[in-house]
């Protein structure tokens, strides 16, 4: 089986549409279709089923794309025992994490000793980034720690605690804190459900009988400090985004206590991930910094 039509046969997957498959591949819908006909036949049984303008994959291909994924891996993990054997010259480490502030210092001086590395960081949600780890898409994450995971290596680094930020000219702003259970009697900004960010704040109020509900849910925090800020409101943010951007003016933080909503963040990489050069000494260097 050509190495070549199983690359073809996992963007449909990832896809599930041709022509967007075939975009990505760089070839014509015509000859992807023509390809994954060409593969069908080898293995003698439908791997697409096309119902309408929708493409479901079939049993079969389910098959296949579990072990195709496991094979792009291994053969991933053999670039990565190659690449060792050159040293760190070149190379690239594709990264998620749950907010690239987490990750500043650490790419900033990871960079300077090894300019020649490519660092791509994507901000994604905790259980987006797993996804990715699983599928090969990411080599490593920073992340709200999931639970215990057969596939996962955990390696803790700090806990982050939430709190509220509102503009310097709200009546809250030099509070030293303000009960979990207050948030109710105020106008609140939230990340959407998919965050970690989120998901603990609601299981804080759960837990204490009262569901918060926010009248704005943004997809940044970025996006979350600017309505604060323009005084639209409280923002739930991560106290370490806050003291990255404890430079700004116009805006106040208040911890929140009575539960404090915490979470440890921490590394996570697949367990059967090759350790090159690179990753190890980018965890170092995570470790080192937290």
């Amino acid at each position: 089986m050509e190495y070549r039509l199983l690359e073809y046969f996992l963007a449909v997957c990832e896809e599930l549409h041709f022509t967007k498959a075939a975009e990505k591949l760089g070839i014509s819908q015509p000859t992807l279709s023509q390809q994954i006909r060409l593969l069908e036949h080898r293995l003698g049984t439908p791997l697409f089923q096309r119902i309408g303008k929708k493409v479901f994959v079939t049993e079969a291909g389910q098959i296949l794309h579990k072990h195709s994924r496991n094979m792009f891996h291994e053969l991933g993990q053999a670039q990565a025992a190659i690449n060792e054997i050159r040293g760190m010259q070149r190379g690239r480490l594709r990264i998620g994490c749950s907010g690239n502030h987490l990750l500043t210092e650490t790419i900033l001086s990871f960079h300077a000793r090894y300019p020649k590395i490519e660092l791509s960081v994507t901000e994604l949600a905790t259980e987006e980034t797993k996804e990715g780890l699983l599928s090969n898409q990411l080599d490593l994450g920073v992340v709200f720690l999931p639970d215990e995971d057969e596939h996962l290596q955990r390696i803790p680094l700090y806990h982050e605690r939430l709190e509220l930020v509102v503009s310097s000219k709200h009546e809250l702003a030099k509070a030293d804190s303000i009960p979990l259970r207050d948030l109710d009697k105020l106008p609140i900004a939230m990340l959407q459900k998919k965050f970690y960010v989120r998901q603990m704040i609601d299981d804080c109020t759960g837990q204490i009988g009262f569901p918060l509900k926010p009248v704005l849910e943004l997809s940044t925090l970025e996006s979350l400090l600017q309505m604060a800020k323009n005084n639209l409101g409280g923002a739930i943010v991560p106290e370490s985004y806050v003291k990255s951007v404890s430079g700004r003016s116009g805006i106040s933080s208040i911890p929140i206590v009575d539960p404090v909503p915490q979470k440890e963040v921490g590394i996570v990489y697949r367990k059967d991930m090759f350790m090159c050069t690179t990753m190890d000494t980018f965890i170092k260097e995570l470790m080192r910094h937290f």
